[in-house]
């Protein structure tokens, strides 16, 4: 026996190589039944399956071109990254983009762009951009409120996201006055860094629930009472990734942590239906708005995907009939984002955002109400020239999921449904949170919003206007087809987008309902 032991400590590290590679072909072709290549090719096999793990990585940065990737081409993800880390994020050259390309976006520039005038916000800071509107400032809710950032974190829940991710985003927010929707997984201690927060919940309500799992006014008053930070809610009635579709967090992914913020029990997976059991028809969701404004003084709003418009007008019209109606509608693109989906979902259920916002919009422009509403756009929108066309179509806002995520260190590995997000952004993994720097993260989301406000003002001033809102949609044209190649957005879409109350950014500076306190104390003034 010790003759045999020292033999085999005497081995040089090849044969002990060659060991561990014929146990591996032994395993392959006598012991695993699962994975004809590797039974096929014993050893070899593997390789294939590596390469393919690996394989989103590998034409990310080796194979595809600069503007071939989706859903974030090289480019996009390259002009987040530099802006989030204040770099150069200019490019050289010319563009390298196909202009002539089907559904590029052109801003039509002014002779003479619009000039600051002596004593403008703009001047001590060019990031300074608030929303035109106040939501809830219509219905008279008892808090109305304007954001003081045209661009927001959309919404994206503790659970999905790490609790490194959730805190940096906040403290992020609170640095740029901007706001963070919580998503549906509840209001947990991340969200609770400084930085103004909506709301959010869908069918599951989370942190909001009751032990049967319906919805809790109680709970609901109660966590508005706790967080003054909570400026407005939002019913999810569907989201891009997947509308009319439930989820399920396994019980596996549920810590004790997860169990007190969202309200569910441990050990047991936990369902959101597809539907609402708080509401059933059009008249009771607006109840349930009118009642919740009511208990808790904020503007509520919705969210939704949009596809068929039957009952998006019924509530236009439910609208006209009572005066009331919800303060602000969150419009999803279908083409998903952060939420896992099937691809049957992610990829033909609902509309692009291009096509839902402007059919919803013009059902509201007809029936006279869009100055009731303040439209939040979400859906691929983080970039100065595509909000510019989204405001020109009619937007308030825009909401931002995945930009964010990347401004904090995402690097669109696709795995966020995997819990194996190498970022530690999209896991509960402790380890890999452990690479997030929460001071140094919620920098550069801040400077990326930052960033992103001053090159949208630039393009608003080129465009002869002092504030994204007064665009119309005769100032943006994109590509059609080869036949029309390039038409206006009020003759692709057939709406021109209604004039927006707004009587020059020294107003919106004065406004008592403006948000991001932190960011207004330190940046602009008292």
């Amino acid at each position: 026996m010790d003759s045999m032991l020292n033999a085999l400590a005497n081995l040089p590290w090849w044969a002990w190589a060659i060991v561990f590679l014929a146990l591996v072909a032994i395993r392959d072709v006598f012991v695993q039944k699962n994975h004809t290549i590797s039974h096929n090719f014993p050893i070899v096999g593997h390789l294939r399956y590596w390469l393919e793990s690996i394989g989103p990585e590998m034409r990310q940065y080796f194979v595809a071109n600069n503007r071939e990737e989706l859903p974030f081409n090289r480019i996009e993800r390259g002009w987040i990254y530099a802006s989030a880390k204040k770099e150069n994020n200019y490019e050289g050259f010319g563009t390298d983009r196909d202009i002539y390309a089907h559904q590029h976006i052109f801003v039509k520039n002014r002779m003479m762009a619009y000039k600051l005038p002596g004593g403008h916000p703009n001047i001590s800071d060019p990031c300074f951009l608030p929303c035109a509107k106040v939501i809830g400032s219509y219905n008279k809710r008892k808090k109305p409120y304007r954001p003081a950032s045209v661009i927001n974190v959309s919404a994206m829940s503790f659970g999905s996201l790490s609790a490194a991710a959730v805190d940096a985003m906040n403290n992020g927010v609170k640095k740029s006055g901007a706001y963070q929707n919580t998503g549906e997984g509840g209001l947990s201690p991340y969200h609770k860094q400084g930085g103004d927060v909506i709301f959010h919940f869908g069918t599951g309500y989370f942190g909001v629930r009751t032990e049967d799992g319906n919805f809790s006014m109680e709970k609901m008053k109660q966590l508005v009472l706790d967080n003054p930070s909570i400026k407005a809610i939002e019913i999810k009635i569907s989201q891009g990734a997947k509308p009319g579709k439930g989820g399920v967090l396994p019980a596996a992914k549920i810590t004790l942590e997860i169990s007190e913020i969202r309200g569910v029990a441990m050990g047991k997976d936990v369902l959101s239906p597809a539907t609402h059991s708080a509401f059933s028809s059009v008249p009771e969701l607006m109840q349930l708005i009118e009642d919740i404004a009511e208990q808790t003084g904020l503007p509520v709003g919705i969210k939704g995907a949009i596809g068929k418009l039957d009952q998006w007008e019924e509530l236009a019209k439910l609208m006209i009939e009572t005066g009331k109606g919800p303060d602000f509608i969150t419009v999803d693109g279908g083409e998903g984002g952060t939420g896992a989906a099937p691809p049957s979902f992610a990829d033909h259920v609902s509309l692009p955002w291009v096509y839902g916002f402007s059919s919803l919009y013009k059902l509201f422009k007809n029936y006279d109400l869009t100055d009731r509403i303040v439209f939040i756009g979400s859906g691929k929108l983080g970039f100065p020239a595509k909000a510019a066309m989204a405001f020109a179509m009619g937007v308030d806002c825009i909401n931002v999921a995945r930009e964010a995520m990347m401004s904090i260190g995402c690097i669109q590995a696709q795995v966020c449904h995997t819990n194996r997000c190498p970022t530690g952004i999209a896991t509960q993994s402790k380890w890999l949170q452990g690479g997030i720097n929460v001071p140094l993260k919620s920098d550069r989301l801040s400077q990326y919003f930052k960033t992103f406000r001053k090159e949208f003002l630039e393009i608003t001033h080129a465009a002869g206007y002092e504030h994204p809102c007064q665009f119309t949609m005769d100032d943006i044209q994109v590509n059609v087809d080869d036949n029309d190649l390039n038409r206006s957005l009020s003759s692709t879409y057939g709406y021109n987008k209604a004039v927006v109350a707004f009587s020059g950014i020294q107003d919106l500076y004065k406004c008592p309902y403006l948000g991001g306190k932190e960011y207004m104390k330190n940046k602009i003034g008292p």
